[in-house]
């Protein structure tokens, strides 16, 4: 359980004390520091604990990563100077960050179909494989597709600090 301090505002402190007894006449031992949260928060008028949290939105903190130039650097190599993928990558970090400059090409919340897609691939890398590229943005949820493969779409999401210098560098 999280310690992030979330306001609860008891406008009738009266009707919070009914509220409370009547939920812990009802128990039959004493309830524990989860359940606790949520007759509290019952008790404030919300559905549950969640409910209380999803009200005030509170954003939670991301720990980000400081930006790793040197892997930025040696992804750059990976393209050339028109900014086209000329060879596949051998290590799987390095792929996934080439593959994000092949994501931020495509539309965004655009639907395309399988011809649109290759020709959008084959368009920004010079090493024949459009295939093998739109499987691996698909494994790595880059891009979705229908059941049946007519459909792909762009999946929005924001690349991670190095994929973003990269594109940056790049484009």
């Amino acid at each position: 359980m999280s310690r992030t301090q979330l306001p609860l505002i008891i406008t009738d402190v009266s009707a919070l004390s009914r509220n409370l007894r009547r939920q812990l006449e009802d128990a039959e031992r004493i309830p524990s520091h989860v359940e606790m949260l949520n007759l509290l928060a019952k008790a404030g008028g919300y559905k549950n604990f969640q409910h209380l949290k999803a009200e005030h939105d509170i954003p939670q903190k991301h720990e980000t990563a400081p930006l790793d130039l040197k892997r930025v650097k040696k992804a750059v190599r990976y393209f050339d100077l028109n900014g086209r993928l000329q060879r596949w990558p051998k290590k799987h970090n390095q792929r996934v960050l080439c593959l994000w400059v092949l994501w931020a090409r495509l539309p965004a919340r655009t639907a395309l179909t399988e011809l649109e897609l290759d020709e959008q691939l084959i368009l920004n890398h010079s090493f024949c494989d459009h295939t093998m590229l739109r499987r691996w943005l698909v494994d790595e949820g880059m891009i979705s597709r229908t059941a049946d493969g007519r459909e792909y779409k762009r999946v929005e999401s924001r690349p991670p600090l190095e994929a973003v210098e990269l594109i940056r560098q790049i484009n």
